[in-house]
């Protein structure tokens, strides 16, 4: 029930990329986030982009790797969100 009212005030999977990035205090990669969100490497890609256009991620390149990682506005969001979501709980 508290995942269903979740969703239902955030699109699922890029709530889920942003809490996800949340979780760890770590850089993470596109293809490690698709797992953790159960969505294909191109759909997060796309995600990605979309949140990159809204200044909530930002990507760093590491050799052949980039890593993502919430700004300090996405960290912020992502904080927001998950205070709404123990509201629901």
């Amino acid at each position: 029930m508290v995942k269903d009212a979740f969703n239902t005030f955030f699109r699922k999977k890029p709530a889920l990329i942003l809490m996800a990035l949340r979780k760890g205090v770590r850089a993470r990669y596109g293809s490690l986030l698709a797992k953790e969100v159960d969505c294909t490497y191109s759909h997060a890609v796309k995600i990605l982009q979309s949140l990159e256009k809204y200044n909530l991620v930002a990507f760093e390149k590491k050799g052949r790797i980039k890593l993502i990682k919430l700004t300090t506005k996405g960290q912020e969001i992502a904080d927001s969100m998950q205070k709404i979501r123990d509201m629901i709980n």
